[in-house]
């Protein structure tokens, strides 16, 4: 089964090809925001059809960074990339490839990728997180997504963490995603997350926000394991470390409940692999 694995991020976009499970094409290029959703459409039809040329692809699986109404298989909005509200991005692969197409929000796909590939192999009680442009969530029961009543379950960026904090893309003030995604970061200290990430002494004070989304998910949900995923999350150690030492601070004391938050084993690739298995529910 010859498989195409899309992922679109704020920041960048891959797509690849999956012979079974082995990658055989590859184009990961720099997300263009000010072309919008127009060029990037351009970019998934000019390369998918490239690769059409010379071999047949059966299906398409699609990791979106922003929310996803599953059930319609069309993008809610995006706050990072203009022009994708209410669109159908699967149909436009379908009616432009011809192969059929399924869609969820990257961080529910990273999750899937993660618990088939990854760090979370064996975790039947697994969260998910993608620390990068934006901040999302991914819940896993037994290997399925929660998504919730209407499809926004997972959505820990928007979690208040400071009550006077400042003012969010989504409208609220001091949510985790304000005060840590990388879109962010660059713009509040000048100076982009990967470079944060090597101050220990900015480490210590950003991993306080950090914990506090991540202790409502701890304490709400209970997982096996945090996986957490995205650029912000290949600082290792250095980022890893002081968030769990903190967390152990914030996690009510008497909760036995596990702290067990590691990296993404699949770095970049926790969506890319997340839509592979995604696909397989064609």
């Amino acid at each position: 089964m010859i498989t195409l694995a899309i992922d679109i991020g704020g920041t960048k976009f891959s797509m690849v090809v999956f012979d079974d499970d082995l990658p055989i094409a590859r184009e990961s290029r720099t997300t263009d925001r000010e072309g919008g959703r127009d060029w990037m459409l351009d970019q998934i039809t000019t390369i998918g059809r490239k690769w059409q040329r010379t071999m047949m692809i059966d299906r398409c699986g699609i990791g979106f960074g922003g929310p996803v109404q599953f059930e319609l298989q069309r993008v809610a909005l995006s706050t990072h990339v203009g022009g994708w509200r209410e669109f159908s991005l699967p149909a436009y692969v379908t009616h432009t490839l011809g192969i059929p197409a399924v869609m969820d929000n990257d961080a529910n796909v990273g999750a899937l990728g993660e618990y088939a590939y990854g760090a979370g192999a064996g975790c039947d009680k697994l969260f998910y997180m993608t620390l990068s442009t934006g901040i999302g969530g991914g819940i896993l029961f037994d290997g399925n997504i929660y998504r919730g009543a209407d499809e926004y379950a997972g959505e820990i960026g928007h979690l208040t963490v400071r009550p006077d904090g400042a003012e969010c893309l989504c409208g609220s003030r001091g949510c985790l995603e304000r005060h840590c995604c990388g879109l962010w970061l660059q713009r509040d200290f000048g100076e982009t997350a990967e470079h944060l990430m090597k101050d220990p002494a900015f480490v210590v004070k950003y991993v306080v926000d950090l914990a506090r989304g991540l202790k409502a998910c701890i304490m709400l949900l209970n997982p096996e394991r945090i996986v957490i995923g995205g650029g912000i999350a290949k600082a290792g150690e250095a980022l890893f470390g002081p968030l769990r030492d903190e967390l152990r601070r914030q996690v009510t004391s008497w909760s036995r409940a596990r702290i067990d938050v590691v990296p993404a084993a699949l770095g970049d690739d926790s969506v890319i692999f997340g839509a592979l298995a995604l696909a397989n529910s064609l």
